[in-house]
């Protein structure tokens, strides 16, 4: 905000460097990601997807059910805990480096303000002059240029939702044949066009939670994109730089005022100014200042990553007992979700009993019960042949409904089926039976049911 409560517009200068650098590489690698990843497939199965009106999920390539949702479940909570304990760590890095507002504002959206507008200087005259030719062929140009990316984005979060396949179906057969769908995706589009072209940097600074949430987690040994104020200040402070002058046996600090780290800034503070939640740890200060303490040869690193204990203490980073404290409880939970991964079945079955229903005594002291079951195959691949087999137990099973039961892929299966197990095999009135399902000559799963009978035995 302003001195009149109005929003200032934050114009960053360029920046460039080695952790830009690095930036550059890592978000390519991520925008290729994420826009490739609806289009891949794996065995059939879309690499990515996450189709919440139809229940279908795919994370890798591998199908997920909302019977899965206890592994859904788990993996956000382990992403929580990580996300906390690095940010406990590490700061507000994620931010930085991988959350997608910050890589589509500053890699895409800004570089394309960059090559239409020019850089910070040009920025501010542009805004600042009179509309004329010239401000509104570059403001339209790239008005246009940002719509058609929020556009792009829009669409390759709709190929996540619904799947790929589907949305080359609806771009084949038109907007007019999936007018709602259409009428969605531009309701999508408006929002990223308005959250890049106007809302900006105040997503991070006022509307996301995380930033407040480091205030709770970030403590002195915490590791952030840091001013070391101990050698930029001294004891005479910091002041503009004149040739020749020894700083150092004067008293004054490294830090030569030039405030080129608060005009990179994509948020608009002065990191001189200590930790704030509005640092997003995206590192453009660090190779500002570094191009300028080599411009008047004095060392780099004035800003860079450093906990305060590392500044004011000159003490290395060590795990605390509540980052071991995090850590021990992510590596429990990874540990507890790969079991429940590996452990999980391609089929799910439930065999329960019919409510309402008794037993039934038939001939030769056989006691039967009827049952329904529903079985869920989990693949893209059909099962054939499939029949139940008592594992617990010596009788028989009958199937009512199917003589050759097939469960479809990615689909399920339903019907009645009776169990008929001998009075002399029974230990109480109500026993626990294991049932396995085979498809073929193949156990596919293995499921558990209760079966009644009467209360006098032998």
């Amino acid at each position: 905000m302003n001195d009149e409560g109005k929003r200032a517009w934050v114009y960053p200068k360029k920046p460039s460097g080695t952790f830009y650098k690095y930036r550059t590489w890592f978000t390519w690698f991520l925008l290729a990601f994420l826009i490739l990843s609806p289009f891949i497939h794996v065995n059939g199965n879309q690499f990515m997807m996450f189709n919440v009106l139809q229940r279908e999920f795919y994370i890798f390539g591998f199908p997920f059910w909302p019977q899965d949702f206890y592994l859904g479940v788990t993996a956000m909570i382990i992403g929580v805990l990580f996300i906390t304990l690095f940010t406990a760590a590490f700061g507000r890095i994620f931010c930085g480096w991988i959350c997608p507002q910050t890589i589509f504002m500053e890699m895409v959206f800004r570089k394309i303000e960059y090559w239409i507008e020019g850089d910070r200087g040009a920025q501010i005259r542009l805004d600042k002059q009179e509309w004329n030719s010239e401000k509104i062929r570059k403001k339209g140009f790239k008005w246009f240029l940002f719509f058609l990316i929020s556009f792009g984005i829009a669409n390759v979060f709709l190929a996540y939702l619904v799947g790929s396949e589907r949305l080359l179906q609806y771009i084949t057969q038109g907007p007019l044949e999936n007018l709602s769908t259409f009428i969605a995706l531009l309701i999508f589009t408006g929002v990223f066009y308005f959250i890049f072209s106007w809302f900006r940097e105040q997503v991070c600074t006022i509307a996301c939670p995380y930033g407040r949430l480091q205030s709770v987690l970030l403590d002195k040994k915490s590791v952030v994109v840091a001013y070391n104020h101990k050698r930029g200040e001294r004891e005479q402070g910091r002041s503009k730089f004149k040739k020749n002058e020894n700083r150092a046996a004067i008293g004054k600090g490294d830090c030569i005022d030039c405030f080129q780290c608060v005009n990179v800034c994509p948020t608009g503070i002065d990191i001189r100014n200590g930790t704030q939640l509005e640092c997003i740890n995206c590192t453009a200060c660090i190779d500002a200042c570094d191009a300028m303490m080599e411009k008047v040869d004095l060392p780099k690193g004035l800003i860079g990553y450093y906990s305060e204990e590392n500044i004011e203490k000159e003490e290395k980073f060590t795990f605390n007992p509540r980052m071991k404290g995090f850590a021990a409880i992510l590596f429990v939970l990874m540990g507890i979700l790969s079991g429940m991964l590996f452990l999980r079945s391609d089929v799910e079955a439930t065999i329960l009993r019919l409510p309402g229903q008794l037993y039934e005594t038939k001939a030769d002291n056989m006691i039967s019960n009827v049952y329904t079951f529903k079985l869920i195959n989990k693949t893209t691949g059909k099962f054939e042949n499939v029949h139940f087999e008592l594992l617990s137990h010596d009788g028989k099973i009958e199937s009512v409904t199917h003589e050759n039961l097939v469960v479809p892929e990615k689909g399920l299966a339903e019907g009645t089926l009776f169990i008929e197990i001998n009075k002399a095999l029974l230990d109480n009135e109500k026993s626990s039976l294991e049932i396995g399902i085979y498809s073929g000559d193949k156990l596919i799963e293995t499921t558990s049911t209760n079966f009644l009978g009467p209360r006098s035995f032998r």
